[in-house]
């Protein structure tokens, strides 16, 4: 399988090199990395591992991913942040289980083997919350709907529809891929995170459940 990792990075100088290094045992293998105004060195690092550098000056994370993945030529696609808290080098195992199992997409679980280290009691509250919120809407169940860690067929990609701009990109690709395909979830250990976070957690939380209804009117 041909397989193609998009990474948006900003200010990832400290982590971006040993993502990259993870994914490299994978062949063929494109890596791209969505660039979003970043200060630091992390385009140039990236560059120097082969990877392929795209400046996105518009913001948002669905912004980010959706340049990454319109330019991406792999049949396969992963998807992850390039901070270093997703494990990079379980894609291929992910891999496996997506070709033995017939699925379309898989998304990481960072709930089942979470720690209080690596994600906090609030956050477990607000992805249980949105997670009730998928469930009674759309009737779709999910552990943890606002993982950044997905590996995805093109085919199913190219056949979702209304994918937000911003933070909740991440709950409507899911929600996209139960309607058109099938999805399975495979937990995960989230890393410690040592760059700065970019998610505000009230104010993404509260937007992310009123997408969730813009989404379910509109659909």
């Amino acid at each position: 399988m041909d397989i193609s990792i998009v990474i948006p990075t900003m200010n990832e100088e400290h982590t971006i090199g040993s993502v990259i290094e993870s994914v490299k045992y994978l062949d063929p293998l494109e890596v791209i990395v969505v660039d979003t105004a970043s200060r630091d060195r992390t385009r140039e690092i990236a560059k120097s591992l082969g990877a392929i550098v795209v400046d996105e000056p518009r913001r948002g994370y669905g912004v980010a991913y959706k340049t990454g993945i319109s330019m991406a030529r792999g049949s396969i696609i992963a998807c992850l942040d390039g901070d270093g808290t997703y494990p990079a080098n379980i894609i291929g195992p992910l891999l496996e289980i997506m070709n033995i199992n017939q699925v379309d997409f898989i998304s990481c679980d960072r709930m089942t083997l979470r720690s209080q280290n690596t994600y906090t009691n609030l956050h477990l509250i607000g992805n249980k919350i949105l997670n009730l919120a998928i469930s009674t809407l759309y009737g779709y169940r999910l552990f943890d709907s606002q993982s950044g860690m997905w590996v995805f067929t093109r085919s199913i990609y190219e056949r979702m529809k209304n994918l937000s701009d911003g933070m909740s990109f991440s709950q409507d690709i899911k929600i996209e891929a139960f309607r058109h395909g099938t999805l399975i979830e495979v937990p995960i250990r989230y890393g410690i995170r040592i760059t700065k976070p970019k998610l505000n957690t009230w104010r993404d939380g509260f937007s992310n459940l009123f997408e969730l209804f813009v989404k379910y009117v509109r659909k």
